[in-house]
């Protein structure tokens, strides 16, 4: 008789076709070189309503696997809670903790299927619990784009301004991954979106870094907070020059001084976005002479990173360099002189 591959039918949903006999907890519960089992693969690919219930079993469906997640973590992420036995839908199942921290009601709220979850086991308390990151069920939500399918009743200013270990909150999680539209208009105030991390990050910080400033309502791109500063002296309008998400923020929002603003290193958004080949994002009202040859704390500026950077083609014709003559090469060899723009 063939030997009898039980992953291979766990992933391909095919244990009816092998003797029920041979459906033992033993045969189900080898573990393979990550620690998962024939029930691991089960419960992820949702063919655990295929073996007996008999083998479904406290002992068998906590067996961890190497990163400590059980059976029932992973049908939680597949969104297949629904083909574990009823008797494990409580807190102690529900709540058990992977090797960092997470939990199926984790995985179940990233997958957008709290609703297989009984309805009285799920409180504030739980909403609120803590991986070893510090990100709560919501933060899980966020992440995955699941939070239009999150128990309303668990969405509040507070939840959203839950913090990670990060200083992260919902709402950086969300912005940070396109499902700021996810949250009601109400919760996105100014208070909310200028909640800070650890580092001084606000949300829109975090928006204008993945390029989800159009998820921001249009009434907080003010000068003042286009000139937010992280720590290390990081600002939204920097951040967004240099992510390329300049043409995100409407251009009655944008002047002279915001491109123009210096970072700790001196460099302005002008600086950010000639290294990174987003200078066509800036309207060309704002390029003369005094804007491109702004010096940073090294004295470079942004005709010089544009032309180090292979973003001359960026800049009107009018401020390309023109090639040196053969003696302003000798001098700049020299060090007598410099050429202009660097």
């Amino acid at each position: 008789m063939a030997t009898l591959d039980f992953f291979a039918a766990a992933r391909e949903g095919t244990f009816p076709l092998i003797p029920a006999a041979e459906l033992t907890r033993d045969n189900l519960t080898q573990g393979n070189s990550s620690g998962n089992t024939p029930l691991h693969l089960a419960a992820k690919y949702g063919s655990l309503d295929q073996l007996p219930q008999s083998v479904l079993t406290a002992e068998t469906l906590t067996l961890k696997n190497d990163a400590g997640y059980t059976p029932i973590h992973l049908a939680a992420r597949s969104g297949k809670l629904t083909q574990v036995p009823a008797a494990f839908h409580t807190r102690d199942f529900l709540l058990l903790r992977s090797n960092s921290g997470y939990t199926p009601l984790h995985l179940a709220a990233a997958a957008g299927t709290l609703d297989q979850v009984p309805a009285g086991l799920l409180a504030l308390e739980t909403v609120l619990q803590k991986t070893d990151h510090g990100n709560t069920l919501l933060h899980e939500a966020a992440e995955t784009g699941a939070l239009d399918r999150f128990p309303r009743q668990f969405i509040s200013r507070d939840t959203l301004t839950s913090q990670n270990i990060s200083g992260e909150t919902v709402l950086h999680v969300a912005v940070f991954n396109g499902h700021l539209d996810q949250v009601a208009p109400e919760f996105l105030t100014e208070e909310t979106l200028l909640t800070k991390t650890a580092n001084h990050d606000t949300v829109l910080h975090a928006a204008a870094i993945a390029g989800h400033l159009d998820q921001i309502p249009p009434v907080l791109l003010t000068h003042d907070n286009l000139l937010l500063a992280s720590k290390a002296g990081y600002t939204v309008i920097h951040a967004a020059a240099e992510s390329g998400y300049l043409n995100q923020i409407p251009r009655k929002c944008l002047s002279i001084d915001l491109l123009i603003s210096r970072n700790d290193f001196g460099d302005t958004p002008l600086h950010a976005a000639a290294v990174e080949g987003h200078l066509n994002q800036i309207p060309r009202e704002f390029f003369n002479r005094t804007t491109l040859m702004i010096r940073n704390y090294n004295g470079g500026t942004p005709i010089g990173a544009a032309l180090r950077h292979g973003h001359v083609d960026q800049l009107p014709e009018e401020f390309r360099p023109k090639e040196p003559t053969a003696f302003q090469r000798f001098l700049y060899r020299l060090g007598i002189a410099r050429p202009p723009h660097t």
